[in-house]
């Protein structure tokens, strides 16, 4: 695929001779946090939003390289992440496919049927993102990518994906900083009130589900606890609860039952620890998100879970 040109405070490709494979180089404060490639893979590229039932999309055939990548927010918002990539597709002769933003795309049901990487490498905020698919013909065959922008309280996250031809060689991306300590993921083990400022979502780590059940048991649970006077303490913040099983099952099945689980935790907070109803929504996302792989049990375990994602952008 032929280099996007040089933009500020995105992406920087530097040029190199037509044989080679271009580099990739991230701004100066962003840092890697995945990148896989499949020689031959299908994705489905959204040309339009959630219609009620469905994502339209078109399915594009060829080598497959997924990125994603943060960096420091800055006061900057999703659409202004999102600007000077589009104007480098543009430039470089794609034409958008489809654009939205998190409520004309479709919310929760767009964000569940795009090709997104898992957190915490790329996080989405249901109520802030941008979306942007594009299409160019190139020599060896059309050519599509796909652009996933969100943010954290302080943070930008940008997914890209890029779908050539099967002989497409794709482009050697270098980290122009190496080691983002200071603004590196938290640990698993942070206090949830450190997760929910930083990345604006968090695991509900104490939780547990038996496989097929949305049954919470009784007992006291120190995250949810500490979810309720962190809202108390917020006043202008609401959340999303959003469950997620393993993959025993058909889909179908799960995103009920974990849609389930999250309106279980959701009445925890409501009716035991006096959380206001309209600040809390719950959701399910079945099997799509997993965190570990499901062919073990202690990864079943960990797929299990409710996780909380901070709806508010003020």
């Amino acid at each position: 695929m032929t280099p996007l040109r040089p933009i500020a405070c995105a992406l920087l490709l530097a040029a190199t001779p037509a044989a080679a494979a271009p580099a990739l180089t991230l701004p100066d404060a962003a840092t890697l946090a995945a990148e896989e490639t499949v020689a031959r893979a299908t994705v489905a590229i959204p040309v339009a939003g959630f219609d009620g039932t469905r994502v339209p999309a078109i399915r594009a055939e060829g080598t497959v390289t997924r990125r994603a990548w943060q960096q420091p927010l800055k006061g900057r918002t999703t659409m202004q992440v999102m600007a000077p990539l589009r104007d480098a597709l543009l430039a470089e002769g794609f034409q958008v496919i489809h654009a939205c933003a998190a409520e004309t795309c479709g919310g929760f049901d767009f964000r569940f049927a795009t090709d997104t990487l898992p957190e915490p490498a790329m996080h989405v905020d249901l109520g802030d993102f941008r979306f942007l698919s594009a299409r160019r013909l190139g020599a060896g065959g059309p050519e599509y990518v796909t652009l996933m922008v969100s943010r954290s309280s302080a943070r930008a996250f940008v997914q890209m994906t890029t779908v050539g031809p099967p002989e497409h060689d794709a482009p050697d991306l270098v980290s122009s900083s190496k080691n983002n300590a200071a603004g590196g993921p938290l640990a698993a083990d942070a206090p949830l009130t450190d997760r929910l400022a930083l990345d604006g979502h968090a695991v509900l780590r104490d939780l547990d589900f038996a496989t097929g059940s949305a049954t919470l048991a009784e007992g006291d649970f120190p995250s949810l606890t500490a979810l309720a006077r962190y809202l108390d303490d917020n006043p202008d913040l609401s959340v999303m609860l959003v469950g997620h099983t393993d993959a025993v099952g058909a889909l179908d099945n799960n995103i009920a039952l974990s849609r389930r689980r999250a309106q279980a935790v959701r009445a925890y907070l409501v009716d035991r620890l006096g959380v206001p109803a309209d600040r809390v929504s719950a959701e399910g996302a079945g099997y799509l998100a997993p965190l570990a792989s499901n062919r073990t049990e202690d990864g079943r375990m960990q797929n299990r879970r409710v996780e909380v994602i901070l709806t508010s952008v003020d």
